[in-house]
C-alpha cells in the first residue's frame, strides 16, 4: 500500500519544481513552460511515491521505467531528476536549452541525461514505444523467469508514461495502444494529461472524442481524475490521484490509461488556461505572477528550499532499499537457476552464443553457386539458423512475415492463448514471433521501445515501398544510435506486376540520406549471411536495413569466394584486382549481377573493367582512407554505378566523369523482369555506360 499522506513538505516542494520550470525558461527565452508547472505534482507524485527507481544507479535493471511521451515538457522530468538525485544540479537547469553541451536540452534525449529513457519530442512515439518497452518486460520474463507468480520475479518491472492531447492525436499512439490492449500488458500505465489547450488553441476544434471510451474500446483498464473541481475551483489533490493509481495498481490483465484533467500553467495569473503558456516563455511579469501565487519571492529566481529539496531527495533512500531487495531475489534466483542465469549475463552483456559462428557457416555450406534465390528468402534462412541459439532474437511483420520471410519457424505467437487462430494456433504471453498488423509506425516505435528497455534483440519486417510510414521511428533509432533491425523486401521495380504503387525508386537514397542509419543490400546469399554476421558482431551497431529482393537473383561464385571478408568492409573487389583497371564498375543488391556480366563483356573487347559489389556505403565509409582508395583508386576517374533506384547516392563515388545507371520515376506495371529491362537495368546498359565514361575521362 502506498503511503497517501501528504505532508508540508510535499507541497514546497511541488511549488518550488513549478517556480524552477518557469524561471528555465524565461531565463532560455524560449521553450514550453505551462505543462512542466501543470504537471509538477503528478511527476513529482509518480517519482516519490510509485515508480520504483534508484537514482545512485539509473541503470539498474530492477527500475520501473518513466517516459515523458510529450518531449517538449521536458522540465517536468529535469526537475524530478534534480530532486531524486540523479545528478543533475541547479546550474544544470539554469542552463536549459543552452549550447550543444547542455544536459537539459529542449527535448529529452537518450544517453544524454541519468534517468531518461529515451528520447521524446516527435509526439505520439513515447507512448508508441512505451508498448515496446512492455512489450520487452514480458519477453525477457520469460525468457528467465516464466514461472514466477505475477510481480514477484526479478524481471517485473512497470511502465509510467506521462502524455497529452498532441500524444493521442498522433494516429501512431492509437495503432500501438491497439496492441497493448490486445497483449494485455498489464504493466504499462499512461497518464493523460488532458489540459485542452495546444498551440493553436483549444483542443476542441481538433480532438472532441470521448478518448476514455477509445481506450475502453482498444481492450484498457480506464479511469479518470480531476484537478477541476465541481465548483469550478481547482485543486491539485494528489491524494485522491494517488488512491486513483493504486486502484489501477490492482489490475494486472490490462494496460492502463487514467486521464487527468488540469489546467496548463496553474496558478500562472494571465496565463493559466491560455495556449500562449504552452511554446512561449511566460514573461518577467508573469513569473513574478506566479511565484506570488505559490507564496514564493518574486524577486528571487532559482529559489531552492532546501528542506523541501532533502525530503525529496529521500527518494534516493528508498531507492536504494529497492535495490538491495531486488538484489537479494536477483541473487536467490541466479543461485536457483544457473543455466538462465549465464543467458542472463550473456545477453545482458551484448554477447552472442559460443554457436553463432557455426549456425552461419552451417548454413552457407548449403549453398550453391550459379542457383537463383532471392535474398529475402536468404534472409528468412539466416534468422532461423541463428533463431534456436538466440533465445533473445525475436520479431515479426506488418502482416507480411510470409512475403518478408520474418517468420521463426516453430515458434509460439506473442499474444494471449485466446487470440489463437486457424493460422496462429500457438500462442503464448511469451512467445517470440510478433504479429503488427497493418502497422509500419507502430512496429518501428514498438521495437524501438523493446530494444530500450530490455536485453533482447527485435527484428520487424515490412516491403520497402511501406518503410516511408515508419520513417520517424527509424529515424529516432538513429538518434538514439540503437541496433534496430529492419527488414525491407520488395526492394524495387522487380517486384512485378502490384505496380508502381508498391515499387520502391527514391527510397534507397532517402534512407541512407538519415544519418547513423545504415543501409545495407546484399547481392546473393553469401552476402546476406555474411551481412548478418557482421551486423550482430559489430560492436558500434547502429540501426540497419536489410534491403532485400523478391526476386530470385544468382548466387555467385566471386560472393563465395570473397564475401566473408568483403562484406564487413562494406565495398570490396569483387571481380577485376589484377592491375590498373579503365573503368569501376558499382552496384549494390540484384544489380550485381549486371555489373559482372557487363564486366565480363567488357573484357572480351580488351577493356579492363573492375567490379565493386557496395554491400553498405555506411559500413564502407567506416574504412580508413587507406582501404577506401584500394578499392576506388582516385585515380580512375572512368566510373559506372547501377542500381534500380534513384542515383542519388551514388554521385559522392561517381565523380565528373561517372555515369549513373539509375530509375529516377515511378515504376511499371508488368512484369518484374521486363521492368528491369524497360528501364535499363541491362548489362547492355553497363557496357554502354562504361564506354562512355572511358571517353569522357580521357
Amino acid at each position: 500500500m502506498t503511503d497517501n499522506t501528504w505532508s508540508e513538505l510535499d507541497e514546497r516542494a511541488i511549488k518550488m519544481a513549478k517556480a524552477l520550470s518557469a524561471d528555465a525558461v524565461q531565463k532560455a527565452g524560449h521553450g514550453h513552460p505551462g505543462s512542466p508547472i501543470s504537471l509538477a505534482p503528478i511527476a513529482y507524485t509518480l517519482y516519490q511515491r510509485f515508480i520504483k527507481h534508484d537514482p545512485n544507479d539509473p541503470n539498474w535493471a530492477g527500475r520501473d521505467r518513466f517516459i515523458l511521451s510529450g518531449g517538449h515538457a521536458s522540465l517536468t522530468q529535469y526537475v524530478q531528476l534534480y530532486f531524486s538525485g540523479y545528478g543533475l544540479t541547479l546550474d544544470d537547469l539554469k542552463y536549459f536549452r543552452g549550447g550543444a553541451d547542455t544536459r537539459t536540452p529542449g527535448h529529452p534525449e537518450y544517453g544524454l541525461t541519468p534517468g531518461i529513457e529515451m528520447t521524446t519530442g516527435p509526439l505520439g512515439q513515447g507512448v508508441a514505444s512505451a508498448v515496446g518497452f512492455a512489450y520487452g518486460q514480458r519477453y525477457e520474463r520469460g525468457l528467465l523467469d516464466p514461472d514466477a507468480p505475477e510481480g514477484k520475479s526479478p524481471f517485473d518491472h512497470k511502465v509510467w508514461v506521462i502524455c497529452g492531447e498532441g500524444d493521442i492525436e498522433e494516429g501512431v499512439s492509437g495503432e500501438a495502444s491497439s496492441l497493448a490492449g490486445n497483449e494485455q500488458l498489464g504493466n504499462l500505465f499512461v497518464f493523460f494529461d488532458a489540459n485542452h489547450i495546444q498551440i493553436e488553441g483549444e483542443t476542441k476544434i481538433a480532438l472532441d472524442e470521448n478518448v476514455i471510451e477509445r481506450y475502453k474500446a482498444y481492450g484498457w483498464y480506464t479511469d479518470e481524475f480531476s484537478f477541476i473541481q465541481p465548483d469550478g475551483s481547482y485543486k491539485e489533490d494528489i491524494e485522491g490521484l494517488s488512491k486513483v493509481i493504486e486502484k489501477a495498481e490492482q489490475v494486472t490483465d490490462r494496460p492502463h490509461f487514467i486521464k487527468v484533467d488540469t489546467l496548463i500553467a496553474w496558478p500562472t495569473p494571465g496565463k493559466t488556461n491560455d495556449p500562449s503558456s504552452h511554446g512561449s516563455a511566460l514573461g518577467d511579469e508573469a513569473v513574478a505572477g506566479l511565484k506570488k501565487a505559490l507564496g514564493l519571492d518574486p524577486t528571487k529566481t532559482f529559489e531552492v528550499d532546501e528542506e523541501a529539496l532533502a525530503h525529496a531527495r529521500k527518494v534516493a533512500e528508498r531507492g536504494l532499499e529497492a535495490h538491495k531487495e531486488w538484489d537479494d531475489a536477483f541473487e536467490k534466483w541466479a543461485d536457483a537457476n544457473p543455466d538462465k542465469a549465464a543467458l542472463y549475463n550473456r545477453i545482458k552483456n551484448g554477447e552472442l552464443p559460443e554457436e553463432f559462428d557455426k549456425a552461419i557457416d552451417d548454413l552457407e555450406a548449403g549453398f550453391e553457386a550459379g542457383s537463383k534465390v532471392a535474398t529475402r528468402k536468404a534472409s528468412g534462412a539466416v534468422i532461423n539458423a541463428i533463431a534456436p541459439i538466440m533465445p533473445e532474437l525475436w520479431g515479426g511483420s506488418a502482416d507480411l512475415g510470409g512475403s518478408n520471410n520474418t517468420n521463426i519457424k516453430g515458434a509460439a505467437s506473442f499474444a494471449p492463448a485466446e487470440d489463437a487462430t486457424t493460422q496462429w494456433p500457438d500462442c503464448s504471453p511469451y512467445g517470440r514471433q510478433l504479429h503488427f498488423g497493418v502497422r509500419e509506425f507502430a512496429m518501428g516505435c514498438i521495437t524501438n521501445g523493446i530494444l530500450l528497455g530490455s536485453d533482447t534483440r527485435p527484428f520487424s519486417g515490412t516491403f520497402f515501398q511501406f518503410a516511408d510510414y515508419m520513417r520517424a521511428a527509424v529515424r529516432l533509432s538513429a538518434l538514439m544510435e540503437i541496433p534496430n533491425l529492419y527488414i525491407w523486401s520488395h526492394d524495387s521495380v522487380a517486384l512485378g506486376e502490384d505496380g508502381p504503387t508498391h515499387q520502391p525508386i527514391e527510397h534507397l537514397s532517402s534512407f541512407r540520406d538519415i544519418p547513423q542509419l545504415e543501409v545495407v543490400r546484399p547481392a546473393d546469399e553469401w552476402e546476406t549471411a555474411e551481412a548478418y554476421r557482421y551486423f550482430f558482431e559489430k560492436k558500434n551497431t547502429l540501426p540497419t536495413a536489410m534491403v532485400l529482393t523478391r526476386q530470385g537473383v544468382p548466387t555467385l561464385v566471386e560472393t563465395a569466394e570473397k564475401a566473408k571478408e568483403g562484406v564487413r568492409k562494406g565495398a570490396y573487389v569483387l571481380y577485376g584486382e589484377e592491375g590498373q583497371p579503365d573503368v569501376i564498375i558499382m552496384a549494390s543488391g540484384s544489380e550485381v549481377q549486371w555489373a559482372l556480366e557487363g564486366a565480363k563483356k567488357l573484357a572480351q573487347e580488351g577493356i579492363k573493367a573492375r567490379v565493386i559489389s557496395m554491400v553498405s556505403m555506411e559500413w564502407f565509409e567506416e574504412q580508413d582512407d587507406e582501404y577506401k582508395e584500394e578499392i576506388l583508386p582516385k585515380g580512375i576517374k572512368a566510373r559506372v554505378s547501377i542500381e534500380a533506384g534513384s542515383a542519388m547516392s551514388w554521385y559522392k563515388y561517381l565523380g565528373s566523369y561517372g555515369k549513373a545507371i539509375a530509375i529516377d520515376q515511378f515504376g511499371l506495371q508488368g512484369d518484374g523482369a521486363q521492368n528491369m529491362i524497360d528501364l535499363g537495368i541491362t548489362a547492355e546498359h553497363v557496357v554502354e555506360a562504361a564506354k562512355a565514361s572511358i571517353e569522357e575521362a580521357r
